[in-house]
């Protein structure tokens, strides 16, 4: 095995030999970005990570406020690639405070890459920002590709206060169309939920609650789930850097999303978990109020599809949720030594999943 690396990723990311890079992750420090710094690193690729909280690392983290121009304006220069993964836990409550904080840490940082490529003589050939895959409408009808999808919140089925989420991505994906960076290279990666076994993230949280009977169906479970295991995601990043002609916007999702009542279930049975209490939307409304979160995050439908990257030839080595879950509970129980031993749950469930923030 591969200490301190994800058992799922020890095979396939060998597989794609590419040349060594030197890649900045401005928000790197996160859960996504240290997966991704990680495997990054473990191929050859010369990392640094742009971090309000430098720590020893394997990779060169150096200290940014995320705010101005500074000195860390200088490892752009001569650079392969920048992907910036900034922005504020959205797993909060949606009050004035945090959905300020929410827009301005995406939008700003966003902005000063822009002006920062803009100041080094050798600006990066490409640039990758974090976007969202709820940019997308709720739907249920037909999936959500980069072509035919339907960007917008104005849902007749959804609540209004939706429409922020919506909002945010799309001042998110404005800010990096409108930065004057002609020489590098822009992509915009529509993301759903990125699977991994690593502790803190969307993974261990659902695992939580299915380990503990609670997975059950959310709502009437008719709300699709997006979602992409963290080696496909991993894999889709470095395919990225690599086609030189790819640029717009881009769905890194599995291309099989699935209504949550069966995602749950797969989940459960992964685990060995086989009831799942239900949970009506006045039951989560409670729940969400008290954990100090939105039920937004498990009752809108993100049917979204990897459009683009199928029709370029990318191929998944998770294609359905079933496989995945399999493999993520083998990954988890694996590192945690756990392996051919009744998995007992007896610890607290973490419910705050994302980039670490104060809700």
């Amino acid at each position: 095995g591969l200490p301190g690396a994800g058992w799922s990723l020890k095979v396939s990311i060998k597989m794609i030999e590419v040349n060594k890079m030197k890649i900045i992750i401005p928000g790197g420090s996160g859960q996504v970005g240290t997966m991704l710094a990680r495997a990054l690193h473990r191929q050859g690729h010369q990392v640094v990570v742009l971090t309000r909280r430098p720590v020893r690392a394997p990779w060169r983290t150096l200290f940014w406020d995320g705010l101005t121009l500074g000195p860390w304006v200088e490892v752009l220069d001569g650079a392969d690639a920048v992907i910036n993964l900034v922005g504020r836990s959205v797993n909060c409550r949606y009050n004035a405070a945090n959905r300020r904080e929410i827009l301005e840490s995406r939008v700003q940082s966003t902005r000063l890459i822009g002006q920062a490529i803009q100041h080094v003589p050798r600006p990066p050939h490409t640039w990758l920002q974090a976007s969202t895959a709820t940019i997308y409408a709720h739907r249920f009808d037909a999936p959500n590709d980069e072509m035919n999808g339907i960007v917008g919140g104005d849902m007749a089925d959804a609540p209004a206060s939706w429409r922020f989420s919506v909002d945010v991505a799309q001042a998110w994906e404005r800010a990096l169309d409108e930065a004057d960076t002609p020489q590098t290279r822009k992509v915009a990666l529509r993301s759903a939920m990125i699977m991994s076994p690593d502790s803190g993230g969307v993974f261990a949280t659902l695992s939580g609650l299915a380990r503990a009977g609670l997975g059950g169906r959310a709502g009437d479970g008719r709300q699709y789930v997006s979602w992409i295991h963290e080696e496909d995601f991993v894999r889709a990043v470095i395919w990225l850097l690599e086609k030189r002609a790819f640029s717009g916007v881009v769905n890194l999702a599995a291309p099989n999303p699935l209504p949550q009542v069966e995602f749950m279930g797969a989940l459960r049975r992964a685990w060995g978990a086989w009831f799942g209490l239900p949970a009506g939307r006045r039951l989560l409304e409670f729940g969400a109020f008290f954990l100090r979160t939105e039920t937004e995050l498990i009752l809108k439908s993100r049917r979204v599809i990897p459009g683009r990257l199928l029709e370029a030839g990318f191929s998944f080595n998770y294609p359905t949720w079933p496989a995945a879950a399999s493999d993520l509970v083998h990954a988890w129980r694996y590192r945690s030594g756990r392996l051919g031993q009744t998995d007992i749950f007896i610890g607290t469930i973490s419910y705050k999943a994302g980039n670490p923030g104060k809700c």
